[in-house]
């Protein structure tokens, strides 16, 4: 089982878990919460993240992206560890399994609500189904064009939370979308982090992520715009929904970002920097959580 729960990667479910929580907070915080929905969501949020990990060590490897000079952890596939074909059984088996969880969730969640709700979150939840899949899979892999981005920032940020949110509450509230842009800005600098790593490995092989369009010291720049950005998001959604001090508790995880960006910074070495996407990832959580209770409270 170990290939497979490398494969897996466990330490990407912390991030994929921050917004399902926020979404879970912000509904909380409106006195609408519910159990059965908040434990489906991450359920069905865990289930896609590994589908979608899958989906990434199946790709690179058939699409010649692994190789001798990737510098990051090894990918079952590439090593040999898994054969292709299982993946790719794996991966149907986790995208029936992410479709059945979802429409559970949705039925569940959505009882109450209007009649075509259930059919938007069903295309939403196909979506993130074919997002996953395509992201380094198919014919032409959006990850390596550089849109990988944008794709993290709309279902780890708009979609995960406001999502999750009207999930609880079946009411869309667009000023979530600040607290949301903060989640997917983090999301988005852990995969930074991972492109920068990277930069050499996926040059040669022509995936053309972000880090190696823009070439490294740009690409730091980015980072610190999508720590900045994040940071800015939260604080003016605060302000304009300011009602204790205690929704301020957040700022106490902001001091692991600008660490995180000074090593960014700093670092060049792919050993030294590949630690900072867990830091990164594990500081969303933190964040998330410490937000969450300033906004319950």
């Amino acid at each position: 089982m170990n290939p497979w729960i490398e494969a897996a990667r466990p330490r990407t479910l912390p991030l994929a878990l921050s917004c399902i929580l926020m979404g879970c907070f912000l509904a909380a915080a409106s006195g609408t919460f519910s159990w059965p929905v908040a434990l489906l969501s991450v359920l069905t949020t865990i289930i896609l993240q590994v589908l979608s990990n899958f989906v990434n060590d199946y790709g690179d490897a058939v699409n010649g992206k692994d190789t001798a000079l990737r510098q990051g952890p090894k990918r079952a596939v590439h090593s040999g560890e898994i054969s292709s074909s299982s993946m790719l059984k794996a991966i149907v088996v986790f995208a029936a399994l992410a479709l059945i969880s979802g429409v559970l969730l949705l039925t569940i969640a959505l009882r109450n609500a209007p009649a075509n709700a259930f059919w938007v979150f069903l295309g939403i939840g196909i979506a993130c189904i074919i997002a996953a899949i395509t992201y380094t899979a198919g014919k032409r892999p959006y990850g390596y064009v550089g849109l990988g981005d944008l794709s993290v920032l709309i279902f780890f940020g708009w979609v995960g939370v406001l999502g999750s949110s009207y999930l609880h509450t079946h009411i869309w509230d667009w000023g979530l979308l600040l607290p949301a842009s903060s989640c997917g800005l983090f999301a988005v600098g852990v995969l930074n982090i991972n492109n920068i790593r990277d930069i050499e490995s996926d040059k040669a092989t022509g995936k053309n992520s972000i880090p190696v369009r823009l070439g490294r010291e740009k690409a730091v720049r980015y980072h610190w715009a999508i720590l900045i950005t994040g940071m800015l998001c939260v604080l003016i959604y605060t302000i304009l929904h300011f009602s204790h001090y205690t929704s301020l508790i957040f700022l106490f995880s902001f001091p692991l970002f600008i660490k995180n960006g000074l090593a960014i910074s700093r670092l060049t070495k792919a050993s030294e920097l590949d630690p900072y996407l867990k830091q990164m990832a594990l500081s969303t959580l933190l964040f998330v959580i410490l937000f969450g209770i300033g906004i319950v409270l």
